[in-house]
């Protein structure tokens, strides 16, 4: 059934979070925007340790959707083809055949992303920003929807390739899973001590769910006042003093996309200014260039300093 309403997409998607929450203890920030990506039509780089749940939050994303998943281990060694696919001459045919990479596929994970060289790395640019990759001249369109969900360790850094400017700003958001509390890390320890809650995860909506709400988040009402905040925001990042090379055009279109789908995910037909001051970090800091914060944590907290310099508009935007 198509979702033709707020509530039916709210409705939705609290099944989708609460299945989710089946899986995985804490993390309810993270959970949330990851969904608002996915309604955006966004990819996630997830930014933490190992075992933090990365893998796990993706797989059960795709569960939850009724999706197909893929995930690829990248690798120093890793090549083009082996992510898009290749033509493969058959004998049999006498031709050649196109064998499908694990980017066909609707949510893929692309662990340990910045393991791969920056030949590999771009073999992804295309497919985030166009949903499509080309192989042999011809372009093949990717699932629908279609979600890059990568990770990479902040701690270990030998035999890894920095992901360049380009690739960082095909991501919707920078988000870390972080360590759970001791409450959660005791209810995750008696949760999976007889099975894996995995086998029991079955989809409560549709990709076409998906695809219907991604459709209604463009109807979001956003007020010029809140517009010209978005715009306030991103001339900012590019006069500070702490940035050397201020947020993107295209950061600021991302921007607002986020923002109007995340006022969907919350019920909502309009956005807040709240939404944006929430949003803004998440979705900019990992775009920007700075002078001398080195750690992300770091650049996170310039950026939330900017963002509490900047006038928040203050009407009722229903």
């Amino acid at each position: 059934m198509a979702v033709k309403s707020f509530d039916e997409a709210k409705n939705r998607i609290d099944a989708l979070r609460s299945n989710i929450k089946k899986v995985i203890i804490g993390n309810e920030k993270t959970i949330d925007l990851v969904i608002t990506t996915l309604v955006a039509g966004g990819h996630v780089l997830l930014e933490d340790t190992p075992g933090t749940g990365k893998t796990t939050l993706a797989k059960v994303m795709a569960s939850s959707i009724d999706g197909k998943f893929s995930r690829i281990q990248f690798t120093p060694d890793l090549l083009p083809a082996d992510i898009t696919g290749l033509n493969i001459y058959s004998q049999k045919e006498d031709a050649f055949t196109f064998v499908e990479g694990p980017i066909m596929t609707n949510i893929l994970l692309a662990d340990e992303i910045n393991r791969a060289t920056p030949r590999t790395q771009s073999a992804l640019l295309e497919a985030m920003q166009e949903g499509q990759v080309t192989v042999d001249g011809v372009s093949r369109s990717l699932g629908n929807p279609f979600m890059v969900i990568a990770t990479q360790n902040p701690i270990e850094t030998a035999g890894t390739f920095p992901l360049p400017e380009a690739q960082l700003d095909r991501f919707t958001m920078q988000l870390s899973m972080g360590f759970p509390t001791p409450e959660e890390e005791a209810a995750m320890l008696n949760r999976f001590t007889s099975s894996d809650p995995m086998s029991d995860i079955s989809p409560v909506i549709t990709t076409d769910d998906v695809n219907d709400m991604k459709e209604m988040s463009k109807t979001v009402k956003i007020h010029p006042d809140l517009v010209k905040y978005i715009v306030d925001i991103m001339q900012a990042t590019r006069k500070d003093a702490a940035i050397l090379i201020g947020a993107s055009p295209r950061a600021a279109l991302s921007l607002q996309t986020v923002v109007k789908a995340h006022a969907l995910t919350q019920g909502r037909d309009y956005v807040i200014p709240e939404d944006i001051k929430e949003l803004a970090v998440c979705v900019l800091t990992h775009r920007m260039l700075f002078h001398s914060a080195t750690d992300y944590e770091g650049k996170r907290q310039i950026v939330k300093a900017l963002l509490d310099r900047i006038n928040v508009p203050s009407e009722d935007f229903k």
